[in-house]
């Protein structure tokens, strides 16, 4: 395991996000993520503050969403962050989920061609082209970065990975993106046939599967005590079951568990107690399935898994509150 992400959910606070990042890079570790999920904290400020505090770590966003910025602000967005972080920048773009969308107002809409529409304008922005794009979705009239007083105008190398889950957004996935993003919470199994899904738009885009970075985002929940362990992702588990429950589907959790886990927690956000009544729902079998919980060396062995599976590397969400355990558990061999 020589190559390891971290990423960061909606916790612990920014400045200890920090600390831990700068742990994560003194450790060995490849990268670390920010997630922007629910309307708990965004993405970019974290990644800001990280590229002043680190040196050599690829900084990633994991994922912002295509909707509600628009395809110019993400662009100028992250050739902001890459004159903070030259060449450690990753764009990780996703297309939202309901009904977060929705409350804000957002009506999603022929997602696959958006998401197509929407990184062509921005790689074309970030390479400095005058972009023109009358699209399906996305619109834009003679549109350039400028970049910042002093900057030097050419080309900015930010890869962009999409964070697919739907087995059509995988395989636009691998016919247009650098990378890919696969979503936490699902199985080894899934990973398995996403491949095989990106791999047929890969054959469409004429270029190797291996040309594309398949990171694997993988939620940790690592204690000596593996019920305890069990326990903490037993809980979160049936939040995002409950809430978006497209990513237990597509990992072949049962119809109707998934459709209880829902009524019982409410929705989102959950109503009061549904957490409580929802949790006890989900049992060993599919917290075992969905994440790497238990010992340290059931967590190594769970991770293994997703690499046996067609990973490139793991990109580690802790879900207890022992981060820096985690990051020394999985620090890639021969780091210090």
């Amino acid at each position: 395991m020589q190559r390891v992400g971290l990423i960061f959910l909606d916790r612990p606070g920014i400045s200890e996000q920090i600390r831990l990042a700068r742990y994560a890079e003194e450790r060995g570790f490849d990268s670390v993520w920010v997630c922007e999920t629910r309307l708990a904290r965004d993405a970019v400020t974290p990644l800001a503050a990280f590229a002043t505090a680190t040196q050599r770590v690829k900084l990633g966003a994991g994922v912002v969403n295509n909707w509600t910025r628009t395809s110019a602000l993400m662009a100028m967005t992250f050739a902001t962050l890459a004159e903070l972080a030259p060449g450690r920048v990753i764009l990780g773009i996703g297309s939202s989920w309901e009904p977060l969308a929705w409350k804000q107002g957002v009506e999603r809409r022929k997602t696959l061609r958006a998401m197509r529409e929407y990184v062509e304008v921005v790689r074309r922005l970030l390479a400095l082209e005058s972009v023109t794009l009358e699209g399906e979705v996305v619109k834009v009239r003679d549109l350039r970065l400028d970049l910042g007083h002093g900057v030097p105008q050419e080309p900015i190398g930010v890869p962009i990975y999409i964070g697919a889950t739907g087995p059509r957004m995988m395989e636009l996935a691998g016919e247009i993106a650098d990378g890919i993003l696969h979503n936490f919470f699902t199985s080894p199994q899934y990973l398995r046939m996403s491949l095989e899904r990106a791999r047929n738009g890969a054959e469409r885009a004429k270029r190797p599967l291996e040309s594309i970075d398949m990171a694997q985002m993988i939620g940790v929940s690592m204690s000596q005590d593996a019920e305890e362990a069990r326990n903490t992702a037993r809980s979160l588990l049936a939040m995002y079951i409950g809430q978006q429950p497209h990513i237990a589907r597509a990992s072949g959790v049962a119809e109707d568990l998934i459709d209880r886990i829902h009524d019982r927690l409410g929705g989102w956000p959950p109503s009061p107690g549904g957490l409580e009544e929802a949790t006890p729902l989900v049992s060993d079998s599919v917290v075992d399935l969905l994440s790497a919980s238990g010992t340290p060396e059931m967590c190594r062995q769970r991770v293994q898994g997703y690499l046996d599976a067609g990973a490139s590397f793991p990109v580690l969400c802790p879900l207890t509150p022992n981060v820096e355990e985690i990051i020394d558990t999985f620090a890639p061999e021969g780091s210090s």
